[in-house]
């Protein structure tokens, strides 16, 4: 499974990776961000979007299962209790529900409850790794680091929701965190267009200031080089 893969269509320039140092991490493909009457869309979002990227996402995930690719899942959620929900998070805007509150899916957000959890289509296999996350990066007050270090990963392949915000976030602490990160274009999404475009831009932005992206396809036929 060793050896040295190259996605030359990647921007802004060829991005090398070693498959057996890779993992994929999909970001909050959960219910209440990408299905009709979860939080996503009662806060005024077009989830549409979002489901659009169901299949292709699908392609990424099978197409790293059967590389022998690891595959990690995030969900963002909070305790029952809330302890770890701060007042800067939930008491914004003016959303018609919040964080916590009872929704069609459960309580919005919430660990365990069904809104919370990851799209059928997209489900963690037995045995995945799965990191609830009370925030936007994938880092912070998880254990995804030593989940990383354990499987000997270096370089990390982004897909999820949404583009602008908790994909991009981890893939800066990731940066920050010395891994090589790839973004799959097309397995990932926002519910503005134009704020999807900004993140990409500004990903590979001065020679890939923050990571490369690529199409799933071109990432699925490396996987398989």
């Amino acid at each position: 499974m060793s050896g040295v893969r190259v996605i030359a269509a990647a921007e802004p320039f060829p991005f090398a990776f070693d498959r057996a140092k890779t993992a994929v991490i999909v970001i909050d493909m959960q219910r209440d961000f990408v299905e009709p009457g979860g939080f996503g869309e009662t806060l005024g979002n077009d989830v549409t979007r979002l489901q659009a990227i169901i299949p292709t996402v699908a392609t990424l995930i099978a197409g790293a299962r059967a590389a022998g690719v690891p595959v990690i899942h995030t969900r963002e959620c909070h305790r029952p209790d809330l302890s770890d929900l701060p007042p800067a998070k939930r008491d914004r805007g003016n959303p018609r529900l919040r964080i916590g509150d009872a929704g069609p899916m459960g309580r919005i957000l919430i660990a365990g409850e069904p809104g919370a959890d990851i799209v059928p289509e997209l489900y963690p296999l037995p045995g995945e790794v799965v990191i609830d996350k009370p925030g936007k990066g994938a880092f912070y007050a998880t254990d995804l680091s030593d989940h990383l270090a354990r499987m000997g990963v270096t370089t990390l392949i982004f897909a999820g929701v949404t583009t602008e915000v908790c994909v991009q976030t981890t893939m800066r602490e990731a940066n920050d965190r010395g891994f090589e990160c790839l973004l799959a274009e097309d397995s990932t999404e926002s519910y503005f267009p134009e704020f999807k475009a900004a993140a990409i831009a500004m990903i590979r932005a001065q020679g890939a200031i923050v990571g490369w992206t690529a199409n799933t396809a071109a990432i699925v036929e490396a996987l398989h080089g």
